[in-house]
């Protein structure tokens, strides 16, 4: 493993459920051949008959295994492996994009609330890599710092269904705005954040877009349990199985999937 965190990085993760990194992530070349994907992806789900605007890309490893050079390079897994271990297990990624004026908030949540049914224990590490500069004015990632010691909050419904992507929300009550802090960074610089911190991002108001690639990875000792009603495809990464988990083959393109159309 290369150290690609120091200790003072990782100490701050763990205390405050997320870190910033200002160094790039990738080296010139495999960054822009990442950034060229992304356009693919996004070409791709917007080629049907409405030409609809697509915000989120959910798992487009599933159908194109060429994203593993990015999701299982070392230039990833060594920036996650200080903070979770040397046995790594692919959960999800995703290309999450806001176009200019039009990028959709999303409500405060928790990604626990959400996996809970799914991974056991809960512990996940999401690296972010900036494609697009990410600011407070196109719709940056905010978190609550601190509060990933919880991950179960109270939901409500939102009051406006129509402008977000998901429904419900933390309850406001349960929401420190004074530990509110925007992630913003450059192309090539990249965010972590912990399973159960609270997290959301607002309208994208600006001229300029946001889009960013996250992958999901949890340490192999976490048991994953499919309660979902289709397929859902993990991977081994790095190391070996602590768990019993079952895990495909990246050389293979499953079913394209997306459970969002948004």
């Amino acid at each position: 493993m290369s150290a690609r965190l120091s200790t003072e990085q990782v100490q701050s993760y763990r205390d405050t459920g997320y870190l910033i990194l200002r160094e790039p992530v990738f080296a010139s070349d495999p960054f822009d051949r990442l950034r060229a994907f992304a356009d693919r992806c996004y070409n791709e789900a917007e080629s049907g008959p409405t030409g609809k605007p697509v915000q989120l890309i959910d798992c487009p490893h599933w159908g194109h295994p060429e994203a593993f050079e990015w999701i299982f390079s070392d230039a990833m897994l060594d920036l996650v492996e200080p903070l979770i271990g040397p046995d790594i297990g692919v959960f999800a990624s995703h290309f999450l994009r806001k176009e200019p004026g039009a990028g959709r908030r999303v409500p405060w949540h928790e990604d626990s609330h959400y996996w809970r049914e799914l991974l056991n224990p809960m512990e996940v590490a999401t690296l972010m890599v900036a494609l697009e500069p990410s600011t407070p004015e196109n719709g940056c990632m905010r978190v609550v710092s601190g509060s990933h010691t919880g991950g179960y909050s109270d939901y409500a419904p939102v009051d406006d269904p129509d402008d977000v992507i998901f429904h419900f929300e933390i309850n406001p009550d349960q929401i420190d705005e004074d530990k509110v802090v925007d992630l913003t960074y450059e192309p090539n610089q990249a965010s972590l954040h912990h399973v159960k911190i609270m997290h959301a991002s607002n309208p994208n108001t600006s001229d300029h877009p946001r889009l960013a690639f996250t992958v999901r990875y949890f340490p192999t000792h976490v048991r994953f349990t499919n309660t979902l009603d289709d397929d859902f495809f993990i991977f081994l990464a790095r190391g070996k199985d602590q768990a019993g988990n079952t895990y495909s083959d990246p050389t293979i393109a499953n079913a394209a999937h997306s459970r969002k159309d948004s």
